[in-house]
């Protein structure tokens, strides 16, 4: 499963670049393939492990500001792995054929 997920700090203000790092600092440690944009931090694994790092990325900014906002779109497919890469190079395949 990949996860795309963004949370964004309730009451924080506009500059949340330091509360986002917190969050991206949990995806890091958790040591499951990931990669993050300006808009959302991409995890995949499965599910309970996947969610887990999701639940503890919104606790982390949780308790710097008390409260989040979370988007979370996620693509269930059991057995693909490494889909953090091949869809892109999907993608790029088809662009370079034209």
């Amino acid at each position: 499963m990949i996860a795309a997920f963004s949370i964004t700090p309730v009451g924080a203000g506009e500059d949340v670049g330091e509360y986002v790092a917190e969050a991206v600092r949990v995806v890091r440690a958790s040591g499951l393939p990931n990669r993050t944009d300006a808009m959302f931090t991409s995890v995949e694994g499965e599910w309970d492990e996947v969610m887990d790092v999701v639940k503890r990325a919104v606790e982390a900014v949780e308790a710097r500001c008390g409260r989040v906002s979370l988007v979370l779109k996620a693509d269930i497919r059991p057995g693909v792995t490494d889909g953090l890469t091949k869809k892109v190079e999907t993608v790029e395949r088809y662009l370079s054929e034209r």
